[in-house]
């Protein structure tokens, strides 16, 4: 990976900024509902697999915000969320953001393009990855940033 806080800020991709417990906490509900919509029964695979995303992205903005840091919203901001969670985070989660950031690629063609894009199978792995990807998140909270454990 040869991105660093720096490049980022310099870039405009990122801005600094202190963050809260109650603020991710709030990003924490977004999580907990889009896991358990992503679980609902009858609902279909492009809509688990979008929402599931989601939870995933949500879980990446807890990483860096705990480390100092806001993605930008402007073009490419959730490639970015997925770099610097790794960044954040470190190399334990490398697999799992280069995995979402597949992903995205998917999610923006069922949100804007087409529809019966992903399988069942792509939804339920993706679901999976969303909850460890946000435990280890929250693992690393706990090591790191212990005030701003749940």
């Amino acid at each position: 990976m040869n991105v660093s806080w720096n490049k980022l800020l310099a870039s405009g991709e990122v801005t600094t900024h202190r963050t809260s417990k109650q603020e991710l906490d709030k990003v924490r509900v977004l999580i907990a509902r889009d896991m358990a919509d992503a679980s609902l029964p009858g609902l279909s695979a492009d809509r688990q697999f979008a929402t599931a995303y989601n939870a995933a992205l949500q879980a990446g903005k807890i990483a860096i915000a705990c480390s100092g840091y806001r993605v930008t919203a402007r073009a490419g901001h959730h490639a970015i969320t997925f770099e610097a969670a790794h960044l954040a985070v470190g190399p334990n989660v490398a697999a799992l953001t280069d995995y979402f950031d597949a992903c995205r690629r998917k999610r923006n063609v069922i949100d804007y393009d087409n529809s019966s894009v992903a399988t069942e199978t792509e939804a339920a792995e993706l679901i999976r990855k969303a909850r460890e990807f946000h435990a280890l998140v929250e693992k690393w909270v706990a090591a790191n940033h212990a005030a701003l454990t749940p």
